[in-house]
């Protein structure tokens, strides 16, 4: 088993990632990683799903992220977007029940062109 020191600073299990805070543009935290979306053929992180709100996961709103708009902040320990609460609130999300949305490819369009970033596909 790899001790903490013996792994690469390049990489990262995705179980680490999941569950780490996002943190938005004025350093509050605004929600965590749910999961991460990664293209079947190139291995390539696409999207962080967002968990916003809610009590322990429940009740709480699903934002798709393109991976592009989250920076790691080691100061934070945490995900930083280039963003405030109230623009993520005004983002196209779903319902925890919905995830099936997340893979759907007119959610993913409107959530690349919401947030001006150049889609994966």
């Amino acid at each position: 088993m790899l001790k903490e020191d013996d792994r690469t600073s390049t990489v990262i299990a995705s179980d680490r990632v999941e569950g780490t805070a996002i943190y938005g543009a004025d350093n509050d935290k605004i929600g965590t990683v749910d999961k991460l979306m990664i293209e079947k053929q190139t291995g390539r992180v696409t999207d962080a799903i967002l968990s916003v709100g809610g009590f322990l996961g429940i009740g709480s709103d699903r934002h798709s992220l393109p991976w592009a708009k989250l920076d790691y902040d080691t100061e934070l320990g945490g995900y930083k977007l280039d963003v405030t609460k109230e623009q993520l609130e005004q983002a196209p999300r779903f319902k925890e029940d919905e995830a099936d949305k997340a893979f759907d490819r007119q959610y993913q369009t409107s959530v690349y062109e919401y947030w001006m970033v150049t889609p994966y596909w």
